[in-house]
């Protein structure tokens, strides 16, 4: 059986997988999502799935989950798609948040699972500001979901890649 060669987003998603590696990572790089129990529960090349929970640090006076909660877990689908395409890149591609939009449809309680499937738009506007040299964006979609499978909120998040030459 003829074995790849592991790609750098291969070695990222195995880190990630660690779960010594992202407890570490979660406390010590986002402290808002550990403290929230953020988890990824998977990744592929071009999707990831995060989920959070309705729970004491998680709620609102309306006994839902806080909005501000729900982008972060939004976001971590859409960011841990941009990192792993950003790892290990030569040379180095910063990212940076530049907007987010945001829809609710409804009550977000119990276990809400966003998931993000631009993998390869995040890949190639990557490619691209390491090619051009300029920087680029592109909207990353991430749809929140509920345990029933009825959607709860959908965010648009746009990153901004820079090419460090």
């Amino acid at each position: 059986m003829a074995t790849r060669d592991m790609t750098n987003f291969d070695k990222f998603r195995d880190k990630i997988r660690n779960p010594f590696y992202l407890w570490f990572f979660m406390l010590f790089k986002l402290p808002s999502a550990f403290f929230a129990g953020l988890k990824i529960r998977g990744m592929t090349d071009h999707a990831c799935h995060v989920t959070i929970r309705h729970k004491w640090f998680t709620k609102n006076p309306f006994k839902s989950i806080y909005f501000a909660c729900l982008a972060m877990a939004a976001e971590l689908s859409t960011g841990v798609l941009a990192m792993a395409y950003c790892y290990n890149k030569k040379p180095h591609v910063s990212m940076l948040v530049t907007n987010m939009e945001a829809r609710f449809t409804k009550k977000a309680t119990g276990k809400i699972t966003f998931i993000c499937e631009d993998g390869a738009r995040i890949a190639k506007a990557i490619e691209d500001t390491i090619s051009h040299g300029k920087p680029t964006t592109v909207n990353a979609y991430a749809y929140g979901k509920n345990k029933e499978g009825e959607p709860v909120a959908t965010f648009i998040i746009t990153w901004s890649f820079l090419s460090k030459l």
